[in-house]
């Protein structure tokens, strides 16, 4: 997972997050699947720690469509937990 910081109003967008899955996963149905079963982890986060002028990228392994549901939602959640903990480093797009 990745982190930036918007310059935008986080009061008017809020947080954001992407997925990326390669095509050395597999073909464009596994690369679905595994789209689906991290939007729906997002989803089943209760209280999802998105840091609200961010942009989030989730990079898919294979190992998201093989493990099980709950411990895909358990990494998804410590992820974001440990990017709020250590704070993106990188500064917003256009700014020095």
């Amino acid at each position: 997972m990745q982190a930036n910081r918007r310059l935008e109003s986080p009061a008017l967008v809020g947080p954001r997050v992407g997925f990326t899955v390669t095509k050395k996963i597999g073909n464009a149905v596994v690369r679905n699947r595994i789209r689906r079963r991290l939007r729906e982890a997002l989803r089943r986060i209760s209280c999802l720690e998105a840091l609200p002028d961010h942009d989030y990228v989730l990079m898919a392994r294979f190992a998201a469509l093989t493990m099980s549901f709950e411990a895909l939602v358990g990494e998804i959640d410590k992820g974001f937990r440990q990017i709020r903990r250590d704070k993106p480093r990188s500064s917003p797009r256009g700014e020095k």
